[in-house]
C-alpha cells in the first residue's frame, strides 16, 4: 500500500491569523498530502480553530529577538529531523535556515520557499544594519540554491528575480470567495448600530501602516466609528491615544479574531482602510491581503498610493486613493462616502464584480504548477 505523502509547512508565528498559510495548507490537503503546520505558541496565543490538517505549536523560552530566532531554528530543525516528510514549505526568511539545513540531511525532501514580503527590508530591520546584514547573508547564501520560490506580488517577484537571476513565481494573497452561511448580528459582535462604520483589520497593525493617522482622523467629525480588528506593535499606543483624547466611543478595539470572525466585522463596515507608507522597500511594494478581504466583503477601500494597491483599486474602481496620508485626507475621503450613498453603492457593486475575478481559486492555478511534480 502506497504511503501518504507528508508535508510540513513552517512559520514563526502562532498560526491563528496567518490566512495565507492556512490556504496553502488546505491546498496541499486537496493535493493528497498529510499536512502539519508548525509554528510557535506565545503566552498570549489563543486556541486554534478546527482545521483540515495537523498543527504543532512549539513552546519556547524566548518571545523575540536573536535568542528567539536561535531557539526557534534549533527546535524546528530537531522537530523536523525526527519526522518523515516528502515536502517542506518554508514561509519567509526566518524559517528558511532550519528548513534548508534539513534538506542537507535529507536530500530527497523537496523544499519550497514562500516569501510573504521582501524580508530584509522590513521596518524592523532597516534601522538595525548589523541584524539586517545577518539576514541578508542567510538569504544570499540559500536563495540562489532554491529550486521553487514564489512570493506575494509581481513587484517583489521582480526584485528577487533581478537580484538572484532566477525565476520567482507569484501567488497573491487573495481571499477565497467569502460565502458565509450565517452572519452574526451587530449586537452579537459588539458593533454599535446607527453609525457609519470604517474598519482597519489585519495581523500587522504596525508602525508606518497609517493606524495613527486613521485614529486621529476620527476626532475631526461625528457619526463615524473606526473598528480596529487585529493587533500589532502600535496598538498599545493607539489605545492610550484614544483614552487621552476621549475617543473611546469613536474608536473600538476588537483584538485578534479568527479569519471568519474578522470577516463579519469587515462585512458590516462601509469602508476599509489600508494605509501603508512607502517608508521602506517592503511597504512600498506591498499588496496586503486586507485589500482582497475588503473586496470580497464588498467594502470599498481608502488607500495610500502604494503601487500594487493603487493599481488594483483604480483598475476595478473599488475605492479612493489618497494623494497623501494625513488625518485630514482620511477624514475628507470618509466624509465623501458618508454624504454620497450613490458612490458608496456603486463601489460596493464594483467590489462584488471584482471578487469574481480576484479570488484564491484563480491563484491555485499557479500553485498547481509549482507543486505539480510533488
Amino acid at each position: 500500500m502506497k504511503k501518504t505523502k507528508k508535508a510540513f509547512v513552517c512559520v514563526t508565528n502562532d498560526l491563528l491569523t496567518d490566512n495565507r498559510v492556512d490556504k496553502v495548507c488546505n491546498f496541499l490537503v486537496e493535493k493528497g498530502f498529510e499536512v502539519t503546520l508548525v509554528g510557535r505558541k506565545r503566552k498570549s496565543s489563543l486556541p486554534l480553530n478546527n482545521r483540515n490538517y495537523t498543527t504543532k505549536r512549539l513552546q519556547l523560552r524566548f518571545e523575540n529577538g536573536p535568542k528567539f530566532y536561535a531557539e526557534f531554528s534549533i527546535r524546528l530543525f530537531l522537530y523536523l529531523l525526527f519526522k518523515r516528510q516528502h515536502l517542506i514549505v518554508s514561509n519567509d526568511l526566518d524559517t528558511l535556515l532550519p528548513c534548508y539545513a534539513l534538506t542537507k540531511f535529507k536530500p530527497s525532501v523537496d523544499l519550497v520557499y514562500d516569501s510573504h514580503e521582501y524580508f530584509t527590508e522590513v521596518p524592523e530591520l532597516i534601522n538595525r544594519p548589523k541584524v539586517q546584514k545577518v539576514w541578508e547573508a542567510i538569504e544570499g547564501w540559500i536563495f540562489p540554491k532554491l529550486k521553487k520560490v514564489y512570493t506575494v506580488n509581481t513587484s517583489i517577484a521582480k526584485m528577487y528575480a533581478d537580484k538572484y537571476k532566477m525565476k520567482v513565481e507569484v501567488v497573491r494573497n487573495i481571499s477565497p470567495m467569502w460565502q458565509p452561511i450565517e452572519v452574526p448580528s451587530k449586537q452579537d459582535l459588539g458593533i454599535p448600530d446607527g453609525k457609519f462604520l470604517v474598519i482597519l483589520q489585519g495581523a500587522g497593525i504596525n508602525i508606518d501602516r497609517g493606524a495613527e493617522e486613521a485614529v486621529q482622523a476620527l476626532a475631526l467629525f461625528e457619526g463615524v466609528v473606526l473598528m480596529i480588528v487585529g493587533d500589532g506593535d502600535v496598538v498599545p499606543q493607539l489605545k492610550q491615544y484614544v483614552t487621552e483624547h476621549a475617543l473611546t466611543e469613536k474608536v473600538l478595539f476588537f483584538g485578534k479574531r479568527p479569519y471568519e470572525e474578522m470577516m463579519f466585522f469587515t462585512h458590516y463596515a462601509a469602508l476599509g482602510l489600508t494605509l501603508d507608507k512607502a517608508t521602506n522597500v517592503n511597504y512600498a511594494n506591498s499588496l496586503p491581503n486586507k485589500v482582497f478581504d475588503y473586496m470580497h466583503a464588498t467594502t470599498p477601500i481608502i488607500c495610500t498610493p502604494i503601487l500594487e494597491v493603487k493599481t488594483l483599486v483604480e483598475q476595478y474602481e473599488i475605492g479612493t486613493v489618497l494623494s497623501e496620508l494625513s488625518p485630514s485626507t482620511i477624514a475628507n475621503a470618509i466624509q465623501r462616502y458618508q454624504s454620497d450613498s450613490e458612490l458608496l453603492h456603486k463601489q460596493q457593486e464594483n467590489c462584488k464584480n471584482a471578487a469574481q475575478l480576484e479570488s484564491w481559486e484563480h491563484e491555485k492555478v499557479v500553485l498547481n504548477r509549482i507543486y505539480a511534480a510533488e
